[in-house]
C-alpha cells in the first residue's frame, strides 16, 4: 500500500469516529444534508491554474464550465437547481492547490470537486478529498492514478489517461516511423511517466535514442533539445504541457533543428500554442510553425460547425463567453460541464454524494466524446478509453483518414462506439 493510500485510510478511519459531519454523503429533505445543496442550488468548485505557467490555454477551462452553467440555469437547472462554480486559482503550484482546495471544501463547502487541473497538483488532495469524502469529478489530467477506486473510491479520471493515449501514439509512431529515431521530451513527473510508458509499450527500445525532461517553471530547455538534435532524432515525442511545446518549437528552430513533432492532446491546442509561440517570440513566430504537428483527439472536431456539438457549445461561448477564445480548452470545459450534467441528472432529485459517486460508476454519460468511458463500478474509475490521431493543418487538428481508437486488453483497437447528437435544448434529457 502507497504513503498516499495508507494517509487515506488513516483520515478514513477518523471521519468513522466522529468527523462525518464535514463530508458526509446526505440525501433527502431537497438535498438539505448534502454540502453544497440546497433547494434552489449546486455549488462546486475546481482548482485551476488563472495564472503562472500553465495559465494559457488552461485558464479558459473554468470560463467554459461557467458559461455552461449558465446556460443550463437559463433552461431551468438540474432538476430544478442552479448550477455554480467556483474557480480559485492555484497558479499551477501544488503549495497553493493544499490551501485553494481546503478554501473550497471547508469555506465553499462545495458538494464536489470538478476538473480540479494538473497532475503535480491535484496528486497533493486526493488524500484529502477522499478522506472528507467530497467527489473528486473528473480530474483535468490524465494521470493513471485517477483510477484507483479502492484507494481513492471518490476521485474519477475524464480524459484519456496519458498511459492509453502514449499507446495509441507510440503505435502510430511505430507504424509511420518504421526505423526512425526517435527522442521522448516529457514533464518530470506522472504525465511524462505515464505517457513515457505508454509509448514503450509500441515503440521498440533499440529506436529510442534520447529521454529528455523539464521541469515546470524552468523555461530553459535549451540543453534538453540541443542533446536531443545531437542525438539525431528524426521525431521528438512529448507529453508536454502548452507552453512547453511551444518552447520546444522555438528552441528547435534556433538550432535549426526540424524534426516531426508528436504531441499530446493536452500540449497541442492549435490556438493556444498559436498565441504562445506570437507571445514568446515577440511576434516572429506564428500559427505556421506547428503545421505538422501529430497529435490526437477524443472531442468533436473543434472546426467542424457542422457537428452538432461543436455547434452548440459555439453558440453557448457566443452567448455566455463572448471574449473567451474558441479553442481547444473551450470545447474541453463545455464538454466536461455537460458530463457533469449528466451525472448529477443521475443522481436523482436530491443528490447526495454517495448518489453522483454511482452515477458516474454506471458509466452511462454518453456526452459528447467520440470514444467510449472506460468508468465500471469500483472495478475502473478511468475516463475516456482512447482517442483519435490527426495532423496540425492551417490552425486545425485534421484526423481524416485515421479510426477512432481505445486500448483494450493491451491492445490498441479500432472502436465502432456509436456518437450521439447534441440534445436540442443542450441539457442532458431525463432517463
Amino acid at each position: 500500500m502507497t504513503h498516499r493510500s495508507l494517509a487515506a485510510l488513516a483520515a478514513s478511519a477518523a471521519l468513522a469516529t466522529g468527523v462525518a459531519a464535514c463530508g458526509g454523503g446526505g440525501g433527502g429533505g431537497g438535498g438539505s444534508s448534502a454540502p453544497g445543496v440546497t433547494k434552489s442550488q449546486v455549488t462546486v468548485g475546481g482548482h485551476f491554474p488563472l495564472t503562472g505557467p500553465a495559465a494559457p490555454g488552461y485558464s479558459q477551462i473554468p470560463v467554459a464550465i461557467k458559461a455552461y452553467f449558465s446556460h443550463v440555469n437559463d433552461q431551468g437547472g438540474i432538476n430544478g437547481r442552479k448550477l455554480k462554480m467556483i474557480a480559485r486559482d492555484d497558479g499551477y503550484n501544488p503549495t497553493n492547490t493544499v490551501k485553494v482546495t481546503k478554501q473550497l471544501v471547508l469555506q465553499d463547502k462545495i458538494f464536489a470537486m470538478v476538473g480540479g487541473l494538473g497532475t503535480p497538483t491535484h496528486s497533493k488532495v486526493t488524500d484529502y478529498l477522499n478522506s472528507s469524502r467530497v467527489p473528486d469529478l473528473f480530474v483535468s489530467s490524465g494521470c493513471v492514478c485517477w483510477d484507483e477506486p479502492k484507494d481513492h473510491p471518490y476521485t474519477f479520471g475524464w480524459q484519456p489517461d496519458y498511459e492509453v493515449e502514449g499507446e495509441i501514439l507510440g503505435k502510430y509512431v511505430a507504424d509511420k516511423y518504421k526505423g526512425k529515431k526517435i527522442a521522448y521530451f516529457g514533464q518530470n513527473d506522472d504525465f511524462g511517466a505515464d505517457g513515457a510508458k505508454g509509448l514503450d509499450k509500441f515503440i521498440p527500445s533499440d529506436q529510442v535514442v534520447a529521454r529528455e525532461t523539464y521541469e515546470a517553471g524552468n523555461t530553459d530547455i535549451g540543453p534538453q533539445m540541443a542533446k536531443i538534435k545531437a542525438s539525431g532524432a528524426d521525431v521528438v515525442v512529448s507529453f508536454s504541457i502548452p507552453a512547453y511545446t511551444a518552447l520546444l518549437k522555438l528552441a528547435a528552430l534556433k538550432l535549426n533543428f526540424d524534426p516531426t513533432v508528436v504531441v499530446s492532446n493536452v500540449g497541442a491546442d492549435p490556438a493556444t500554442l498559436t498565441g504562445l509561440l506570437k507571445s514568446f517570440s515577440k511576434g516572429q513566430a506564428g500559427g505556421s510553425l506547428i503545421d505538422g504537428i501529430v497529435s490526437d483527439t477524443y472531442l468533436p472536431p473543434i472546426a467542424d460547425d457542422s457537428n452538432s456539438w461543436t455547434k452548440l457549445f459555439k453558440g453557448m461561448r457566443d452567448k455566455y463567453a463572448p471574449k473567451l477564445p474558441w479553442t481547444g480548452n473551450t470545447l474541453y470545459g463545455f464538454s466536461m460541464a455537460y458530463t457533469f450534467a449528466e451525472a448529477l441528472r443521475k443522481a436523482g432529485k436530491d443528490p447526495t454524494r454517495k448518489s453522483i459517486v454511482e452515477a458516474v460508476e454506471t458509466g452511462d454519460l454518453p456526452g459528447p466524446g467520440i470514444v467510449p468511458f472506460r468508468y465500471d463500478g469500483t472495478k475502473s474509475h478511468a475516463g475516456y478509453a482512447g482517442v483519435q490521431v490527426g495532423t496540425v493543418s492551417g490552425g486545425a487538428l485534421d484526423t481524416s483518414g485515421n479510426e477512432r481508437q481505445v486500448v483494450k486488453d493491451g491492445e490498441v483497437q479500432t472502436t465502432d462506439f456509436k456518437l450521439t447528437e447534441a440534445p436540442p435544448k443542450g441539457v442532458p434529457p431525463s432517463d
